[in-house]
């Protein structure tokens, strides 16, 4: 199996987990006299043995992450480290952007005025070189994952 089919398969896998943790909830209290839709302990019996199925996957694509390596060199480890910084920066300067779109609320002359704080075309220029950066190591890190057999 290549890493990217085990990154599919691990989404899969937590969106199985929720969905029986939803479904247990839904089960897991029944007005007397009623029976559940599901059995609650059947649920949580297959959701143990799908997180177990995760939790050895992870372990696999942990240690993938940890030998193999982009054309640059740098680990994917190091990589999707990397990736989450940028992520993270690019957030928060769509976030700073954000907080200075004020809609106004003036309605006549004497009453207060918003005026951004700091500079928007930069932070917008910054951001979209982020959001570069972001989609190029994203191509880089997608090509390696399927070309490493886990």
């Amino acid at each position: 199996m290549k890493l990217a089919e085990a990154l599919l398969l691990r989404g899969d896998i937590q969106k199985k987990i929720a969905s029986l943790r939803e479904r247990v909830v839904r089960n897991g209290l029944v007005q007397e006299g009623s029976a559940p839709h599901e059995d609650p302990n059947a649920l949580l019996l297959e959701a143990s043995a799908v997180i177990d199925e995760l939790e050895k996957l992870v372990t696999s694509i942990n240690v993938a992450n940890l030998s193999n390596k982009l054309p640059d060199g740098r680990t994917l480890t190091a990589a999707i480290a990397h990736r989450d910084s940028l992520v993270q920066r690019h957030s928060f300067l769509q976030a700073a952007i954000g907080a200075t779109q004020k809609e106004p609320d003036r309605y006549s002359v004497r009453e207060i005025k918003w005026v951004a704080a700091v500079d928007v075309a930069k932070l917008q220029k910054q951001s979209e070189d982020l959001a570069r950066q972001i989609r190029e190591l994203n191509a880089k890190i997608q090509e390696t994952n399927w070309k490493v057999d886990l």
